[in-house]
């Protein structure tokens, strides 16, 4: 990408300076920080309290304020990716929007801390959505702004552990305590502390110059025409359909691990599958990432990991037992470890502009957040009314391999 004329090099250039492991780390930490404010409340917090305030009805007010959520996520995420990269902080473009995410997020678990009724668990959770997804907009774009291509396996890797490690970190605060109301406060004070080595060391480059903001074109930004740039519109769609697998067959694995498995205690026991899961993740995230830099390929791996991603899909839907659920934990994370580096990698590739970095990441997080929007509509009646959960890890399956077979319609990345 070659940044355009009259804007700060050192903000929209192609960077090649190799990033320091010490930043790395700190982009990792503030990552799994919103993403444990995120996945402890969706793997255990939400649905207990769904059970507290709704026991008969607990699927739907759950998928109910999850998929509202997420709705907000859809526009909040590309929303804050385009005001970040049009800010002129001294700070840098994006850090002003990570200390706002990590405070606003905090709040909204604070709400929920105390929420006892169904408004205020959607108005606490659309809170933490609003914010995370600022914070999360800001420091998935620095990436693009500060790592050079040749390295961004290796860091997207790193970056995809940390949405693992963000999931078991907060399925461990949630956990730990008895009451969803003291989880919800440990999420939120672990938010806060996890921002602070970025911002400490964010290097973030400052825009001197701010481009002029006209409304009409500003909307018009967030659509990016597939005809025009073929290859950002194949990744979106294969990144959303790999997002639907992903959430069909994760959305609802407390209840599957209580309701169909039978397992005594399913706060432990989705503790005990995410740590699996995130072992795995770890081991072929940076395994893959390396391999995918050396070889200079992408594509490749992210079909593969498709296949193995379906193929735990499988797994839970025919083997509903405790070692079957710790088998697909182990497929599921191999795959997932390196869908979530080597695809990172890709989308950074085939960004539109150097100048909308954050707003183009955006418009990708989209298709990580509207299949939460989606999952809940089409999970809980299969759930509830047409098959259960073997057709529900059916359609995630199904789901996943399409996504994995499209993605080789992207023609610029290898």
């Amino acid at each position: 990408m070659i940044p355009e004329p009259g804007v700060v090099p050192s903000a929209l250039a192609e960077p090649t300076v190799r990033v320091r492991g010490s930043w790395t780390a700190a982009v990792v930490l503030a990552n799994v920080g919103v993403f444990a404010a995120w996945l402890g409340p969706i793997q255990v917090l939400l649905a207990k309290q769904s059970e507290a305030v709704a026991p008969g009805n607990k699927e739907y007010v759950f998928g109910l304020v999850t998929g509202v959520g997420a709705a907000v996520s859809v526009v909040a995420n590309p929303a804050f990716g385009a005001l970040s990269d049009r800010t002129t902080s001294r700070y840098g473009r994006r850090v002003p929007w990570v200390v706002a995410g990590a405070v606003g997020g905090a709040i909204g678990l604070g709400i929920l801390s105390g929420a006892h009724a169904i408004a205020l668990m959607l108005l606490g959770w659309c809170l933490m959505q609003l914010f995370g997804n600022a914070l999360l907009a800001a420091v998935t774009a620095v990436v693009p702004d500060r790592v050079p291509v040749a390295q961004r396996g290796v860091v997207g890797g790193w970056v995809a552990i940390s949405q693992v490690l963000g999931a078991l970190v907060g399925t461990a605060l949630a956990a730990a305590f008895d009451s969803f109301t003291l989880g919800y406060v440990a999420c939120a004070v672990f938010l806060v502390l996890s921002v602070v080595p970025y911002l400490l060391r964010s290097g973030d480059a400052t825009l001197t110059e701010r481009p002029a903001f006209v409304l009409g074109e500003f909307l018009k930004s967030f659509w990016i025409s597939p005809r025009r740039y073929p290859d950002f519109g194949w990744a979106w769609l294969t990144r959303f359909l790999f997002n639907v697998g992903n959430a069909l067959g994760t959305l609802y694995l407390f209840y599957y691990l209580q309701d169909e498995v039978g397992v005594a205690d399913p706060d432990t026991g989705v503790l005990i599958l995410t740590a699996i899961y995130s072992v795995c993740v770890l081991v072929t995230a940076i395994t893959f990432g390396h391999a995918s830099d050396r070889s200079a390929r992408r594509k490749v791996f992210v079909t593969a990991s498709g296949w193995v991603m379906a193929t735990a899909g499988v797994v839970l839907a025919v083997w509903p037992t405790w070692p079957g659920a710790i088998l697909g934990a182990v497929i599921l994370g191999a795959g997932f470890g390196v869908y979530l580096s080597v695809d990172f990698a890709l989308l950074t590739q085939v960004l539109p502009s150097a100048h909308n970095r954050g707003k183009d990441l955006g418009v990708i997080n989209i298709a990580n957040s509207l299949p939460q929007v989606l999952a809940p509509a089409i999970a809980a009646p299969i759930v509830k009314h047409l098959g259960g959960y073997p057709v529900l890890y059916f359609s995630a399956s199904a789901v996943t391999l399409l996504a994995g077979v499209l993605v080789t319609r992207i023609r610029s990345v290898s």
